[in-house]
């Protein structure tokens, strides 16, 4: 059994006085390739990861959720019949979620629970999906509705994008519903089709937490979309994804400087993320590698996302014997950066790169070798 489920179990039991009747989980993730893509009705190649949002929880007859979130040791609660925004706080992800699932036309009945995560949060492997799809899956099991996944995935997107603020893509609650053991996901964010995708054999995936963190709201993510939005404009296209290089190549001289870089960054990561579906499926992970390096070298030059502390570890990465290709992750601005490496040298890896980070910066990085995990259940 899992930790943390231990724990969110006999927390329950201790809080409300008998074992919890159901037990719901969803998991952050890690994107491989395919960053800022996803909000241009692009292509995406993320994985579940082993890092979860646990929910303990019981029906309840009235219309009141209760939850005890257990990493801020604060219980909250709200009615599903007088749903209203508040300030800026974990709650307002449980309480969005509650509203587009209402939006949506499911009746939702009411419970009360004990809720903890291990996904790390503002690192930029997606602990606000993680728990968005926890919760969804918890007013499942007490609701009964139809779980359809690529509804409740858009579902989580509303939440993000008109309750919270954050004009993101679908990604996130994509893949932490939709993960599978063992494979990545590729997605193509304008249908939600999506197609699994294997790992190459003998590697592991390395996520390096920088330590340092960022914020969404109110600033540089919702600026980059804008300036993607102003490029689909000139060419006269829905989105980015309808554009390839060498059309960008073709008018480059027409567009303004900053939004050149921006749509050179979404058109070739476009490519590149397809590049890299078909190197996994031939089982190529140095190819697969070099397609990380070089979306990570896009990023930091033409999306300006990233940061030194991301430039510092992702060179870190690239320097050891064992790595076949490093990029940041998530939206930038600090956070993470995921690694490809051979899997017989993961944990000198791990070592090395910690010590390299902490000379360049003297920043301490978390190091986490991962593996692919099943997206949002009820165990």
């Amino acid at each position: 059994m899992d930790k943390i489920q231990q724990v969110v179990i006999d927390t329950f039991t201790d809080h409300f006085g008998e074992a919890p009747a159901l037990l719901v989980r969803a998991p952050g993730r890690v994107n491989l390739i395919g960053e800022h893509t996803d909000y241009n009705d692009g292509f995406v190649l993320p994985l579940a990861i082993n890092r979860t949002v646990w929910i303990a929880l019981r029906p309840r007859e009235d219309d009141r959720v209760r939850v005890y979130l257990m990493d801020f040791q604060q219980e909250v609660d709200f009615s599903l019949d007088q749903l209203e925004k508040g300030p800026s706080n974990p709650l307002e992800y449980i309480k969005g979620m509650a509203w587009a699932l209402e939006s949506a036309g499911l009746n939702l009945k009411a419970w009360e629970g004990v809720l903890k995560s291990d996904v790390p949060i503002g690192a930029g492997l997606s602990s606000s999906a993680a728990l968005e799809m926890a919760t969804a899956r918890a007013f499942h099991a007490v609701s009964g509705f139809v779980w359809n996944k690529a509804q409740i995935a858009k579902l989580g997107q509303k939440t993000e994008n008109q309750w919270i603020g954050v004009k993101s893509g679908i990604m996130d609650q994509m893949i932490s519903v939709s993960g599978q053991a063992g494979y990545a996901l590729l997605i193509d964010c304008r249908s939600l089709e999506t197609e699994l995708v294997p790992l190459p054999t003998d590697t592991a995936v390395v996520i390096l937490d920088t330590s340092t963190r960022r914020g969404l709201v109110g600033g540089a993510y919702n600026e980059r979309r804008a300036q993607c939005e102003e490029a689909a404009r000139f060419f006269r296209v829905k989105a980015l994804r309808d554009v390839n290089l060498d059309q960008l190549e073709a008018h480059m001289d027409q567009l303004e400087p900053l939004t050149r870089r921006r749509a050179r960054h979404v058109v070739s990561e476009n490519e590149r993320t397809l590049a890299a579906r078909d190197a996994m499926k031939a089982n190529d992970p140095s190819k697969l590698g070099r397609l990380m390096n070089d979306s990570h070298d896009s990023l930091r030059d033409d999306f300006e996302v990233s940061t030194d502390a991301l430039n510092a570890i992702v060179e870190c990465a690239r320097g050891h014997w064992a790595c076949y290709g490093a990029r940041m992750t998530g939206a930038g601005f600090g956070g993470c950066a995921v690694a490809l490496v051979k899997a017989n040298g993961a944990t000198d890896f791990a070592q090395q790169v910690a010590e390299c980070y902490r000379t360049a910066t003297g920043h301490t990085a978390q190091i986490y070798i991962t593996s692919a995990a099943e997206g949002a259940s009820t165990v």
